[in-house]
């Protein structure tokens, strides 16, 4: 639909400038005469939008934009449009174009220059963008060029770049996506095992954000590869204050961490009141697999079961028969095993995180979707446990 307003703005440029549409005080006879000063191409372009030909009706518009050059507007319509369509090349060439203009007034020319920006970041083109941007700083497109400076910061993960941007325009990011950024640059320096820098990020992040679940994560995290345990576990708990729905991507930390301490029962004990209160698919998979080394199949099942009917889910009862499955006759076991094969090919497809902003799903969970670049756009649960089935 608003690929089709596109095609009927093209009818508008030449319309407004061919007709003097601008001023109310033109005379019919004017009109008319510049009506017939219109090129041919511009009517065949009608013609052709009105029976739903596009493709040819932008061809006819385009012989307009190079018979008369004066049609600027018609030439940012046309870029645009060749950008919406992901036609970047030919909007490039439009752009660039208008910009080679000697006679070409600066704030036009400035115009021009930000939508070639526009299409090389569409294209891609991380580094020519970034050049152009920096180049409108100071202009009357300031504000647009620094929305977009910023996005290329993140796709490059220049997140230092990206603090400093948005620090200074504080309309351009929120207190949250900068903590997330102070993040990227914990996790970085954990990964590099730079303790000292980790911490750094880390208290920077949490000052941006007190309830930044991805900072306690994170402090856990250091602390765990620090070799203090201990620490780790009241880190990963403080999530319980700041958001409990992402206790299910600690969970698997907390299992490991009690394991090496030997203090098995005291972590099943908090994971169970976790589940109990929070409850969860992923949880659930982390308890389940704890229930069932420490107390066996029967107490797991039992466990399962209990989990099924309070939430009933494809995925938990997918769960159910892999538990009930050790304890039936041994003859039993091949339909058991039938309907559970069966179930997981259907679930498949549900064991999916998604973006609350553009409803994209991943088998992974993002702090940052992948498809619109909302931070914090994905719950910490499975698609299904939003639309259950059952």
């Amino acid at each position: 639909m608003s690929e089709l307003f596109d095609y009927w703005q093209l009818l508008l440029v030449p319309l407004f400038f061919g007709l003097g549409w601008g001023a109310a005080r033109v005379d019919m006879r004017q009109v008319v005469h510049e009506s017939r000063a219109l090129p041919r191409s511009y009517f065949q372009g009608l013609n052709f939008l009105l029976n739903e030909q596009p493709d040819k009706a932008i061809d006819s518009f385009l012989e307009v934009a190079k018979v008369d050059s004066q049609t600027v507007e018609l030439h940012f319509a046309l870029g645009n449009l060749f950008r919406r369509r992901g036609e970047t090349e030919r909007a490039i060439r439009m752009h660039q174009n208008l910009i080679d203009r000697p006679d070409l007034e600066e704030s036009v020319r400035l115009h021009a220059l930000s939508e070639l920006g526009q299409d090389f970041l569409k294209a891609g083109l991380l580094d020519r963008a970034e050049e152009i941007f920096n180049k409108l700083v100071g202009t009357s497109f300031e504000d647009d060029a620094k929305r977009n400076l910023l996005e290329i910061y993140q796709v490059e993960k220049e997140w230092q770049k990206a603090i400093d941007l948005a620090r200074e325009m504080p309309n351009l990011a929120s207190q949250q996506q900068i903590a997330e950024f102070f993040c990227e640059l914990a996790a970085g320096e954990i990964m590099r095992s730079r303790s000292e820098g980790a911490r750094v990020f880390i208290e920077s992040a949490m000052q941006q954000n007190r309830k930044c679940v991805r900072g306690s994560m994170l402090q856990g995290d250091l602390l765990a590869q620090e070799g203090n345990p201990l620490g780790a576990i009241e880190a990963w708990q403080r999530i319980e204050q700041q958001d409990p729905a992402y206790l299910a991507l600690v969970a698997q930390r907390l299992l490991e961490t009690y394991r090496k301490l030997e203090r098995r029962e005291e972590g099943i004990a908090l994971l169970r009141g976790y589940l109990e209160h929070y409850p969860s698919l992923d949880l659930l998979d982390v308890v389940y697999q704890l229930v069932v080394e420490s107390e066996g199949n029967a107490e797991a099942y039992r466990l399962v079961r209990g989990e099924l009917q309070r939430n009933p889910t494809l995925l938990g009862l997918e769960k159910l028969l892999a538990a009930r499955l050790p304890l039936v006759e041994p003859e039993v076991r091949p339909d058991i095993d039938i309907a559970k094969s069966i179930i997981a090919g259907y679930t498949q497809r549900l064991s999916r995180y998604r973006c609350n902003n553009c409803g994209f799903k991943a088998r992974q969970f993002y702090w940052r979707c992948p498809a619109c670049g909302g931070w914090e756009t994905y719950p910490p649960r499975r698609s299904e446990e939003f639309d259950q089935t059952l």
